[in-house]
């Protein structure tokens, strides 16, 4: 972990407070989700807060926003679990209330009445609001959202999205800079 050499162990102390208060606001998220606690998921965002797909098809700005556009996504969902892995958070070296975070995360649901895993990651810009850290932005993305049985057919292509009625290309990694870069440097990798 890298520190800058002026900081005091005050600011060090906060900096880990705040670092626990926004890993607690992710995990806080999930509970919300799934336990369908609408007011909850509102709580996480700041009053403008955003929350959106990289698909597209959310975009939801405001709190109130995002608590309707979780009304209507809670309309085709039945029981859900989702679970939180790696998680960087970095630290806005000038506004100590600004944060930015990548989160790796699983999901387990129940779409119109069919059964569906997920791998996701949120990009997530977080802003302390009222003295509490919560979503400015969160921005979700998925390597792959498919049936069970259909896990192990479609990791070997593009198309990994496939909780609608026609399958899309999955959001990560290939548009990623770093992927696209290595795969053209080193070609005979893929």
């Amino acid at each position: 972990m890298h520190r800058e050499p002026s900081s005091t162990l005050e600011e060090r102390i906060a900096r880990l407070e705040a670092r626990a208060e926004i890993r607690e606001l992710v995990a806080h998220y999930c509970f919300t989700v799934d336990g369908r606690d609408v007011d909850g998921i509102g709580r996480c965002f700041t009053r403008d807060g955003v929350m959106r797909s990289l698909d597209g098809v959310m975009n939801a700005v405001g709190r109130d926003a995002v608590i309707e556009q979780f009304h209507g996504r809670f309309a085709v969902l039945g029981p859900s679990n989702h679970f939180t892995h790696d998680h960087l958070i970095e630290f806005d070296p000038d506004d100590p209330d600004r944060a930015t975070g990548l989160v790796n995360t699983h999901a387990e649901v129940v779409r119109n009445g069919e059964a569906l895993i997920a791998s996701l990651r949120y990009h997530d810009e977080y802003r302390r609001e009222d003295g509490r850290w919560r979503f400015g932005v969160r921005t979700l993305s998925f390597f792959y959202y498919v049936k069970p049985a259909d896990y192990a057919a479609v990791l070997t292509g593009t198309r990994r999205n496939r909780a609608y009625a026609e399958p899309r290309a999955a959001d990560f990694p290939e548009s990623l800079e770093t992927w696209q870069r290595y795969h053209r440097e080193h070609p005979r990798s893929r």
